[in-house]
């Protein structure tokens, strides 16, 4: 073997596989950059505006969410002008902006785009 003993190899092999299940274990979490801008772009989605070229279209659970955050539901906002939501690519997503569904799916878009 070129790595010397086969207990080296292992050992090697071992990091290797600790390294990159390290890497993919914790999913990157979105910055107040990302998330404003993600926030910018589904504003702009949702009026039609320039850069909705590639306009998402709404899911039935957009619909629901939206909805919801139309509702007088106590639990659909947090501190800080954001809704909450079961979708981690929706975390930071505008309050106002949660009772549109074309806003959500223009957000969920940009966050995908961005890696989140």
């Amino acid at each position: 073997m070129m790595f010397g003993t086969r207990r080296q190899y292992v050992v090697l092999l071992g990091a290797l596989i600790i390294s990159a299940t390290a890497r993919t274990a914790y999913a990157q979490v979105p910055k107040a950059e990302d998330i404003a801008a993600c926030n910018m772009e589904a504003q702009r989605a949702a009026r039609g505006g320039a850069g909705s070229h590639e306009s998402a279209v709404p899911t039935a659970k957009d619909h629901n969410r939206a909805a919801e955050a139309r509702g007088t539901e106590p639990k659909a906002q947090s501190p800080g002008g954001s809704a909450k939501s079961e979708d981690p690519q929706l975390a930071g997503i505008d309050a106002e902006g949660a009772k549109n569904p074309a806003y959500q799916a223009a957000y969920r878009t940009c966050m995908r785009k961005s890696g989140f």
